[in-house]
C-alpha cells in the first residue's frame, strides 16, 4: 500500500514552527538549525502542493490548510514522544514506580520489602506520593495498590486483589473488660450503641459487618471518622471507641494487647487492597517480579505463614 504521509522529521520541524510562530525557535527547541526547519517545512509543502505557512518579516501565520494539518498531527506527536521517552529508558535506569495506600505500606507491606529485595536485588523500588483518585494519567507511578470494591471501581486498570477483605472490630482492653464485667456484649449486635469510629472512604462498612455477624438492621452508632486506618488504630489505644479496621493491618496490635477484638469472626466485606495497573502501558520491568512476590506474601499473611 502507498504510504501518503510525510516524514516524522519534517512534521516535527513543521508543528514546532507553527506552535512557536518562528523557525529560529523552532530550530532552538529541536537542536537544528534553522535552515533545516525551513527546508523542512518546504518539503512539506511540496509534498502536499499546498502552502501551509505564510512567511514575513515578523511572524509565521498558518494557512487553512496547515492549520488542518497542525491539528491532526499534534496529538499524535506527542503521544509518540512520551511513548518513546518511556520505551528508551533501559531497567537499569529507572526503578519501578508504586503508589500505595499509606497505612498499607508503613504496616504491611514495608516490614516484608527485605525479602523481595533479597530475591530481587537488581529491582529498585521507589514510592511516588499516593493519590485515592489515581487515574494513572501522569508519568508516576507504574502501579498503585489502591482500596475499592474491586476491580470495577478501576474499568482501565488490570487489577489483582491483595488482601484486606477480613475485617475485625477492636477496642481498648479496658473498655472490653468493662463491658463484660456489665454483662454487656454478649453478642456483635450489642457493638452497635458504643461510639463507632470508622474510615472517611467507608461508612457503611459497620453496616455490613453487623448484617454479616447477624446482627440484623441494628443502626450503627457511628460517632468519628478518620482518614486513614493508622489514626483508627491510634483512636482505639487511647480507648475512643470501637473500629472496625483490616485484620492484617492490626495483627501486631492484637498480639501486643495493645488492643483486643471483642468478637473475632471470620467476616470479609467487599473492600480490599487491589494492585492495579493501566492497561494501555506496557508493564514496566521487574513488575512481573513484584507482582508474583506480593501476591504470594498476601496468600501466606491470610493462611498464618
Amino acid at each position: 500500500m502507498r504510504m501518503h504521509s510525510p516524514s516524522m522529521s519534517e512534521l516535527h520541524a513543521f508543528a514546532a514552527a507553527a506552535r512557536l510562530g518562528s523557525f529560529s525557535r523552532a530550530a532552538a527547541e529541536l537542536c537544528v538549525t534553522q535552515s533545516a526547519i525551513s527546508r523542512a517545512v518546504a518539503r512539506l509543502e511540496q509534498h502536499y502542493g499546498v502552502p501551509l505557512i505564510k512567511r514575513n518579516a515578523h511572524a509565521l501565520a498558518l494557512t487553512p490548510v496547515g492549520r488542518e494539518l497542525l491539528d491532526a498531527v499534534r496529538g499524535p506527536l506527542s503521544s509518540i514522544e512520551e511513548a518513546s521517552a518511556r520505551l528508551r529508558v533501559m531497567p537499569a535506569d529507572r526503578p519501578l514506580h508504586l503508589a500505595v495506600v499509606p497505612t498499607f505500606a508503613s504496616v504491611w507491606l514495608i516490614p516484608r520489602l527485605r525479602d523481595f529485595q533479597a530475591l530481587h536485588p537488581g529491582i529498585k523500588l521507589n514510592f511516588v506520593p499516593y493519590s485515592k483518585q489515581e487515574d494513572f494519567s501522569g508519568p508516576v507511578p507504574d502501579a498503585a495498590v489502591l482500596t475499592g470494591v474491586g476491580p470495577e471501581a478501576w474499568p482501565q486498570c488490570s487489577c489483582d486483589y491483595v488482601i484486606g477483605r477480613e475485617m475485625v472490630p477492636i477496642c481498648h482492653p479496658a473498655r472490653l473488660q468493662q463491658r463484660l464485667a456489665q454483662g454487656a456484649w454478649q453478642q456483635p449486635g450489642d457493638l452497635a450503641s458504643e461510639p463507632l469510629l470508622y474510615h472517611t472512604t467507608a461508612p457503611g462498612n459497620w453496616t455490613q459487618w453487623l448484617r454479616a455477624a447477624h446482627a440484623g438492621r441494628t443502626a450503627p452508632n457511628l460517632t468519628t471518622a478518620f482518614d486513614q486506618v493508622s489514626m483508627l488504630i491510634q483512636a482505639v489505644i487511647a480507648d475512643m471507641g470501637v473500629a472496625l479496621v483490616q485484620r492484617c493491618l492490626v495483627k501486631q496490635a492484637l498480639e501486643s494487647g495493645a488492643v483486643v477484638a471483642p468478637f473475632d469472626l471470620p467476616i470479609e466485606l467487599q473492600r480490599g487492597y487491589f494492585l492495579c495497573t493501566p492497561r494501555d502501558r506496557r508493564p514496566r520491568p521487574g513488575f512481573a517480579e513484584f507482582r508474583r512476590w506480593l501476591l504470594g506474601a498476601a496468600e501466606e499473611d491470610v493462611r498464618g505463614v
